[in-house]
């Protein structure tokens, strides 16, 4: 049914989630699976208002980056599938889009939410964003 799924990490528990069901319907479908990361590296910190700190994607460095997309790739690779990742500086949901495109993926999976409290106000509109923006088909997954 599909040929390559994308689906995005963070390294949160409910990001970790969506990835797992991605690489279950990538093992049934024999799809090819793309775990993309979507960050801001720290050094480049905006702050977007009164108290909001820093932003769940922003990262200390692409070490940090590549340890979260090993890690995602090593549970992906146990259901025996083809796993590719990609790290992109940026927005995570134009970071998803981006290689969505690049890779021709016939679906992106999301959780519904990330992160608790502030953080996951800031990830909700990652599934929105996605959604409406992708070129193929988007799971949104009910992760919280």
């Amino acid at each position: 049914m599909f040929k390559r799924i994308v689906v995005g990490t963070d390294g949160s528990e409910t990001a970790t989630e969506a990835m797992r069901a991605a690489a279950k319907l990538a093992a049934q479908s024999s799809a090819e699976l793309h775990i993309v990361s979507g960050y801001h590296p720290k050094s480049g910190l905006r702050v977007t208002g009164a108290g909001s700190g820093l932003e769940p994607w922003m990262v200390s460095s692409t070490d940090e980056v590549a340890g979260i997309l090993r890690d995602a790739a090593d549970v992906a690779k146990r259901e025996k599938i083809k796993v590719k990742t990609h790290h992109e500086e940026g927005d995570p949901a134009k970071a998803l889009i981006k290689v969505a495109k690049e890779v021709n993926a016939d679906l992106v999976v999301v959780g519904n939410r990330g992160m608790k409290g502030v953080k996951r106000l800031v990830l909700g509109s990652v599934p929105n964003d996605v959604a409406h923006k992708a070129p193929c088909a988007v799971l949104i997954l009910k992760t919280t």
